[in-house]
């Protein structure tokens, strides 16, 4: 899909693509070669960073660039997640052309551009009840890892990571661990 989107924006007359990454992990270094004045990014990207956290970091070493955001995912959780990383955009992937290319002028001359199927979504924005600790503890759950690799990984003691399991169900109301990995991905906060 990259190669076809790359494809794409090269057919429009003042927009020029200068590089194009397959994880997050290659964002921040390709954008501080190539400088581009805004990066297209998915939130799903693979690696160690997905595109939230890439643009996160994106907008601490290289400021001037602005950051695009294209989803499957228009849950309100994503969304904050989004909002929080200081993204200059958030756009569906089912967005037509025109509507992508538009979005991505917009953000390039310092606009902003919220997909206006989310915009509803704005006022079911949940808070957040994890704490930076347990979201990342939860991540590694995620992740497949069990407390003792969650816990080397971390820098934690695995009775540490037990008893941030054991908060993190009760806070989000869970049956078990699995069941808090669901309910904190299908909000978004993780």
């Amino acid at each position: 899909m990259r190669g076809a989107l790359a494809a794409l924006l090269e057919l429009e007359p003042d927009l020029r693509v200068v590089a194009q990454t397959a994880t997050g992990d290659e964002v921040v270094p390709q954008a501080l070669v190539f400088a581009p004045d805004v990066a297209l990014l998915d939130i799903d990207m693979p690696g160690t960073i997905d595109g939230l956290e890439a643009a996160a970091r994106l907008k601490e070493q290289l400021p001037t660039c602005r950051t695009l955001m294209l989803t499957s995912n228009g849950r309100p959780g994503m969304l904050r997640r989004a909002l929080e990383a200081k993204v200059d955009g958030f756009l569906l992937k089912t967005a037509p052309p025109e509507e992508l290319t538009a979005a991505i002028r917009t953000v390039a001359a310092g606009g902003r551009v919220l997909d206006p199927t989310l915009a509803v979504t704005a006022w079911d924005l949940a808070e957040n009840p994890l704490t930076p600790r347990e979201r990342d503890v939860l991540r590694e759950l995620a992740g497949g890892a069990e407390p003792p690799e969650i816990a080397a990984t971390l820098h934690l003691s695995t009775g540490t990571v037990r008893n941030v399991l054991t908060a993190i169900v009760g806070k989000l109301n869970a049956r078990n661990r699995t069941d808090a990995v669901r309910i904190a991905r299908d909000a978004g906060w993780v």
